[in-house]
């Protein structure tokens, strides 16, 4: 029987590690159901656009740019360069050590999603469509709780929905592993283990505004003491509009030690942390708190399928971390699903 014949494949998780697994199952003739929780794709891929008494804003508050080391993945960047999607950040760097700035200088090339780092992530799903025979259907706000495995395919039940009425020839999660385990527990012991074993970090975002642009001597810092990891002029970026924007990210140290504290507790530490390396007080400031922002120890086997399950994960904690792990996790899992 061709791929298109088969009952469809349900892809949960609409980051770039899902997307790039429908794209690639697309290709390869599949019909793929995307599933994600959120109102669209991008995962930590992600921008906070608002409107304040200020005015409308917009600023990256997960990943703050991607790197392409791959020939596979630095094709790709291409293809979303060429979509004007996605461009080269030539961003003055550096790190502080706690007593002074230190410029750093790397030929490694930095991109970021344009006008805004969902932006990758919007134009794949646009472009999901009919392909081969094989088509994609998006289901967003849709919260998967459980998984059932019947003779006739795979079940799912959400949150939203109750249990849903389609049968699905094989399922991927392409979510973070805390978020896999209680979907694979009941099905799929090998599977929750290898979830398990990984401990993803949390990560305290700050978004500031300013009236006018802060004069500093780089766009984007390392931080290696205090609260801070990483501060970044958001507004920098190429394809950005709109009032001065920054983002501080906490360590996932002092993440993990205040995830549970007040948002205006962690907004108001943070602040006091950059301003002390420069920065000003800012107009307006909005806290996120990322649960699952990286993992400690990412695993390196690239994605995990069982073919007797039809049950598959991929995601950057499988295969080293980052954006370009992510989008090479999902393609090898399309590939997994492919041979069996």
């Amino acid at each position: 029987m061709s791929a298109a014949g088969l009952r469809p494949v349900a892809v949960i998780g609409a980051g770039l590690s899902g997307l790039s697994c429908a794209h690639a199952l697309l290709q390869a003739g599949h019909t793929v159901h995307l599933f994600d929780k959120s109102r669209g794709p991008s995962g930590r891929m992600s921008t906070r656009r608002a409107e304040d008494a200020h005015g409308p804003w917009q600023c990256d508050h997960g990943a703050q740019y991607f790197t392409a080391r791959d020939a596979a993945f630095r094709a790709e960047v291409a293809r979303w360069q060429q979509a004007d999607v996605a461009d080269l950040w030539d961003a003055r760097l550096a790190s502080f050590d706690g007593s002074a700035f230190a410029p750093l200088h790397t030929p490694l090339e930095r991109f970021v999603g344009t006008p805004r780092m969902t932006s990758p992530a919007a134009w794949l799903v646009q472009n999901l469509g009919e392909r081969a025979g094989a088509s994609a259907r998006t289901q967003w706000q849709t919260t998967v709780q459980r998984l059932g495995r019947h003779t006739d395919g795979w079940a799912i039940t959400s949150a939203e929905q109750g249990a849903h009425p389609e049968r699905y020839g094989a399922v991927v999660l392409a979510v973070p592993a805390p978020q896999a385990v209680p979907l694979l527990a009941p099905v799929a012991p090998a599977g929750t283990v290898v979830a398990a074993s990984v401990r993803m970090r949390g990560s305290w975002a700050v978004m500031l505004r300013y009236a006018a642009p802060v004069a500093m001597s780089w766009e984007g810092a390392f931080i290696n003491t205090g609260p801070l990891r990483w501060v970044a002029r958001d507004s920098s970026k190429p394809g950005r509009t709109g009032p001065e924007t920054w983002l501080l990210h906490a360590s996932t140290e002092w993440s993990d030690a205040h995830m549970e504290d007040d948002a205006d507790a962690v907004t108001a530490v943070l602040i006091a942390a950059f301003v002390a390396l420069g920065g000003p007080a800012p107009l307006a400031a909005t806290a996120h708190r990322w649960r699952y922002a990286d993992t400690e120890l990412a695993l390196t086997m690239g994605s995990w399928w069982d073919a007797s399950l039809r049950l598959g994960m991929c995601g950057d904690w499988l295969n080293g971390g980052k954006v370009e792990g992510a989008w090479l996790s999902g393609r090898a899992l399309a590939q997994q699903v492919q041979a069996a």
